[in-house]
């Protein structure tokens, strides 16, 4: 989904950096304000080239106050994330410039090639996209690097949960129990740290939905080390929120069948799942809005904290 005009506008500065990093010959000739991104302002820019044709590329820009004092972290990570990538099967944006000081920019930019394809986030088609999900978190998880980046940072803590309106509260009361036990000890993967639908690109044939395709992975600004049981975790509640509780369960069965591993103790996992499941519960709002732009207008808030709480209570019942 985009806009145009002038919500689209690239700043003088930053758009003379841009141009900085284009072939001899290139302008650019369009941008596009890209919808979805909670952290930052996307944009797609159009390169006019010289032989007539156009390319794309993306513009991140770090503008809001409370944002901007964590950009210099998260482009650094990011352009890290995007180079070490570049030499695997991971389909990811390729690095073209990062300014994450706002040294030569209005504000902290990261430049990156654009992916084709679309994020998608309907009911239909689920059970196909639901395996290449789990499928391509494998393969993240699979990349070992040279140097590993930031220990994963935990989004919650049992003082900060905020238990929604309705919900049981005994089940409620049962998970914030489970994160107040000491972490548990995992081996270390490669994190993305944000894997989820929203992050995920699709070409989707339209008259062949069990045709799809994963064609990118975007947004590498969270790269962590960490437990892979968290990113699974993380898609899971995702999924849960977009499409039911049954679905944020079965994720992780589809991560096993796809060749991931997973904690070996029930109470390993669950101490995972629940985390990452409670976190959401501070940020419903935030989190719900860009599906509501994406079109997925039927997921207010109060839909949203329904399923939350359906969901941990499914957790605790399962796994607790």
């Amino acid at each position: 989904m985009t806009e145009h005009g002038e919500a689209a506008a690239v700043q003088p500065l930053a758009l003379a950096w841009v141009e900085r990093h284009l072939e001899v010959g290139e302008q650019v000739v369009r941008a596009e304000a890209l919808h979805g991104g909670i952290t930052a302002e996307m944009r797609r820019l159009t390169i006019g080239t010289r032989d007539g044709g156009t390319r794309d590329l993306v513009l991140r820009t770090f503008v809001d106050p409370s944002r901007v004092e964590c950009a210099e972290d998260s482009l650094s990570r990011e352009a890290g994330a995007l180079t070490l990538l570049a030499g695997t099967g991971v389909p990811a944006p390729g690095l073209v410039a990062v300014d994450p000081t706002a040294a030569y920019c209005e504000y902290p930019s990261l430049l990156m090639t654009h992916m084709a394809g679309r994020t998608v986030l309907d009911d239909e088609g689920l059970e196909t996209r639901v395996p290449l999900l789990a499928r391509q978190l494998v393969a993240v998880h699979a990349v070992r690097p040279a140097e590993r980046p930031r220990k994963y940072v935990a989004l919650t803590t049992a003082d900060t949960v905020v238990t929604p309106r309705g919900a049981d509260a005994a089940a409620w009361a049962a998970a914030i129990d489970v994160i107040r036990r000491p972490v548990p000890s995992y081996e270390g993967r490669f994190l993305h740290r944000d894997f989820q639908p929203g992050n995920v690109l699709f070409d989707v044939p339209p008259s062949d939905p069990a045709g799809a395709r994963i064609t990118g992975v975007v947004d590498w600004a969270a790269t962590s080390w960490g437990p892979a049981d968290l990113d699974v975790a993380h898609c899971s509640v995702n999924l849960a929120l977009l499409h039911g509780p049954a679905w944020g369960l079965r994720f992780p069965e589809a991560y096993e069948e796809a060749g991931g591993m997973l904690a070996a103790a029930a109470s390993e996992r669950l101490y995972w799942q629940v985390r990452d499941g409670l976190a959401f519960s501070e940020e419903l709002q935030l989190v719900a809005q860009p599906w509501r732009e994406a079109g997925r207008t039927e997921l207010t808030t109060r839909v949203v904290e329904e399923r939350l709480d359906a969901y941990v209570t499914a957790l605790m019942d399962a796994l607790g």
